[in-house]
């Protein structure tokens, strides 16, 4: 057991350092200038793609540029730039909520711990992860669908629950790397280990993946060895009734 997860942190500290290579510079895609922005920003990325949000916060920060004008705001205006976002209802109120406990829980200062980030509302720790990791260069590990994925595929983990795996990957990692490894998971899933179709072919880490979709791993996918053994037995076929046939005819003559 010790053996196995020695091998799964050296792992883990190999895909760092190709990732690292990859994406020199790991960026947050949410567009912001401030702790408060990306919290917002954040907020509004709840089953929702960073495109979409970045459409959307200009016009929101142009109204509330700051805490207390989003603390004094209508929901329902709110609502009105949201909504594009998916789940605006919600958004928007969870929007006023956090800017009002910012105002009267802090002084107007996005705090910077995580036991006080996740009492705002709609604020989990994926989230406070973020701001800690990306605004204050504080360690945080964010774990999103994208991180969550590819550990898995990676073979870093096999756990669903975001922060049991948040968890298992700080465990592998120097705490200043938390950040800048979710990042870069999130821009190589986005640009080559998709959901559906991972272009295992363009990949760097394909060498080292346990779940490599190519035909010429030993790692190769259920789904591909289910195709390759269809096609093996299909192209088989033939071939041994054309042998039955021929030796039929010698055994005739």
């Amino acid at each position: 057991m010790a053996a196995k997860k020695t091998e799964i942190a050296k792992r883990a500290t190999d895909v760092l350092a190709l990732l690292k290579r990859e994406y020199p510079v790991a960026i947050c895609e949410l567009t912001h200038e401030s702790a408060f922005q990306l919290l917002a920003a954040t907020i509004l990325s709840a089953q929702c793609t960073d495109v979409r949000v970045n459409m959307v916060t200009p016009a929101l920060f142009d109204a509330y540029p700051t805490p207390a004008k989003l603390a004094a705001a209508d929901v329902s205006h709110v609502e009105q730039l949201v909504r594009s976002t998916g789940f605006y209802q919600t958004k928007a109120k969870n929007l006023v909520g956090m800017a009002n406990q910012v105002m009267s829980r802090f002084g107007g200062e996005v705090p910077r711990e995580i036991e006080d980030l996740i009492t705002l509302p709609g604020v989990g720790r994926k989230t406070a992860n973020v701001l800690r990791s990306v605004v204050f260069d504080l360690p945080g590990l964010p774990v999103d669908t994208h991180v969550g994925r590819l550990s898995r595929r990676l073979g870093l983990t096999k756990l669903e629950d975001p922060v049991k795996v948040e968890y298992e990957l700080n465990a592998m990692l120097p705490p200043p790397e938390w950040g800048q490894f979710s990042l870069r998971l999130i821009l190589h899933g986005r640009r080559v280990c998709d959901a559906r179709k991972p272009r295992c072919e363009e990949c760097l880490l394909e060498a080292l993946c346990p779940s490599s979709m190519l035909p010429t791993k030993k790692g190769v996918g259920k789904s591909v060895k289910k195709s390759v053994k269809k096609s093996v037995k299909k192209s088989a076929k033939p071939s041994v009734k054309k042998r039955v046939k021929k030796s039929a005819k010698k055994r005739a003559k």
